[in-house]
């Protein structure tokens, strides 16, 4: 019999709860052995749960019962969830964890802890909810020097931009209907800010290339100032808007790391991905390109992912499962500055022929775009490939030329 303690019965927790109760069989003969949960960790009483002789407020009873051996931590954020992940290792407990910004921030400092005591830290569940990437990456694909991964990493962004593509809401309305329908918090700045894919492409920038990459270290943008003018524009160039987390490893040996939208060619993969769905392409220089696909939240899916942590932990009880990365360094990830792509310019301007002559002189090969119902002074283009430093010091040209500059997105090729 294995013991565990499950931290947090919100909306995962509580899936958690109910995927090993109601599989409970199917899952010992996967694991080879039962698992019963003792303990659920939760400021809040539920009286009138199945569950509820096994709800306690008491950290100190999980970390100190010598039974437990795994705990499930799902309750979210840096605190207290580090410390309690950080006592529980200690006290020589496995961790299984969804929480994403947990490992985007301390995971290697975790997982040279559990490493010391030969003892599991797992976060499937952190990156796609129910969709394998972690697993895959760390196992199937390791014979592979990863070339780059791309990806759709937040189904509340994704779902945004569809409606905007699909049934041309505006950004503010598109956001309304997600928060109504459940896909977005009350609070959604984390998810339209970019910062929760920031995190996931932290974490599989860490696993795939071996040194830690913090949050903070990212370049990122989020969807907020995306118009119904510039999916247009996507449009007539041919492709859609889609809120991207990337990175690939320099020659120089730095990683290059980015979450911002980007205009993705129709042909592309991960195009097609759309509404609350996640699509994340792993480029393998054997594999060439692999792209998981599927929900990247929601209760069930998530917990799914957890629990199958669960089992892989218990089935590896005497043989840690080696999941690692090592610390990070403030010169790991390439100056922001020395990045190159092309971009996606919208403009208005007062003065069209000085704003002309201008884009003429600074941004020579660009490719000019057209919508339905263009505005008097308003030019779409496409600069040719560039570092950003140079491209924003050419923006400069236009912006002294009388005209405002009312949107640039980078142009993906994935």
């Amino acid at each position: 019999m294995a013991e565990i303690a499950v931290m947090g019965y919100g909306t995962v927790g509580s899936g958690v709860v109910e995927v090993l109760t109601k599989h409970a069989d199917h899952i010992a003969q996967r694991a080879k052995e039962q698992i019963n949960i003792k303990y659920i960790l939760d400021r809040k009483a539920f009286p009138n749960s199945p569950f509820a002789d096994k709800f306690t407020t008491s950290f100190d009873k999980i970390v100190s019962d010598p039974e437990i051996q795994i705990v499930v931590e799902v309750l979210g954020g840096l605190h207290p969830a580090f410390d309690y992940v950080k006592k529980c290792l200690e006290s020589g407990k496995s961790v299984v964890t969804s929480n994403k910004e947990l490992v985007a921030a301390k995971g290697a400092e975790l997982l040279k802890i559990a490493q010391e005591r030969n003892l599991n830290f797992l976060f499937e569940a952190s990156v796609g909810g129910g969709i394998p990437i972690i697993r895959p990456m760390s196992q199937c694909l390791a014979a592979n020097e990863v070339i780059g991964i791309a990806g759709i990493l937040n189904g509340t962004t994704n779902f945004i931009l569809t409606k905007m593509i699909r049934e041309k809401m505006n950004f503010q309305e598109a956001l309304s209907l997600a928060q109504k329908l459940g896909y977005a918090e009350r609070d959604p700045s984390d998810d339209i800010g970019g910062l929760d894919a920031c995190r996931k492409i932290c974490i599989l920038a860490s696993l795939a290339y071996g040194k830690h990459v913090y949050p903070e270290q990212v370049h990122t943008e989020g969807i907020t100032k995306i118009t119904l003018a510039d999916v247009e524009y996507a449009s007539s160039w041919g492709g859609v808007i889609k809120l991207i987390g990337f990175t690939e490893k320099l020659e120089n040996g730095h990683l290059k790391i980015m979450v911002c939208p980007m205009f993705l060619s129709r042909e592309s993969q991960l195009a097609n991905v759309d509404d609350v769905f996640n699509g994340i392409m792993v480029r393998g220089d054997s594999t060439g390109d692999v792209v998981f696909y599927g929900k990247g939240a929601g209760k069930f899916p998530t917990a799914s992912a957890v629990v199958a942590d669960v089992i892989d932990c218990v089935k590896h009880f005497k043989a840690r499962k080696y999941l690692f990365w090592g610390e990070g360094s403030p010169e790991y990830v390439e100056n922001f500055g020395e990045y190159k792509s092309a971009k996606y310019v919208h403009i208005k301007t007062s003065d069209t022929v000085a704003t002309e002559k201008c884009i003429a002189e600074e941004f020579s090969g660009t490719e000019r775009l057209a919508r339905r119902n263009e505005e008097p002074g308003e030019i779409g283009f496409v600069t040719p490939v560039l570092k950003e430093k140079v491209f924003r010091k050419r923006l400069e040209c236009i912006s002294s030329s009388g005209a405002r500059i009312l949107n640039t997105i980078r142009i993906g090729d994935f």
